[in-house]
């Protein structure tokens, strides 16, 4: 594979107990924080956000990339992700997902092809490919 682009970003102090993140370009700059959810302070963004956010975009341009194959006009397009911090009976900490796609211009059957072919095209998806165990809601909308 060629590489096409490389996000560089650093993290500095106690990662996500107080940690800050930057990119090298200088777009991103923010403080992490563990939720309160957690028993933390809250009050800034968490690594399961960052990484829903960065699944999430890329997975709504893979469905994007999967309509444009099929020509499939899509009237609208929104996905919530939602990356779950789970610890297991062993005391290990795992990851787990939920998709929840919604695609607008489509019967409900070309919605879930969609979202089945965006899981298979979107490279977060393969890189977490049984390693997380992840749920794909579809819903076609008006």
């Amino acid at each position: 594979m060629a590489a096409i682009y490389t996000g560089v970003v650093t993290v500095t102090g106690e990662g996500r107990n107080g940690g800050h993140v930057a990119a090298d370009d200088g777009l991103l700059d923010i403080s992490l924080a563990i939720p309160k959810e957690m028993g933390g302070a809250g009050g800034a963004t968490n690594p399961e956000q960052l990484f829903a956010a960065g699944w999430a975009a890329c997975f709504l341009g893979a469905v994007r990339r999967a309509a444009a194959q099929r020509k499939v006009t899509l009237t609208s397009t929104s996905i919530t992700a939602e990356v779950t911090l789970n610890r297991g009976e062993d005391g290990e900490f795992g990851l787990g997902a939920v998709l929840n796609l919604e695609v607008g211009g489509v019967d409900g059957r070309t919605a879930d092809e969609l979202g089945a072919a965006a899981h298979q095209i979107c490279p977060y998806s393969k890189a977490i490919q049984g390693n997380v165990p992840v749920t794909i809601r579809v819903t076609a909308v008006a």
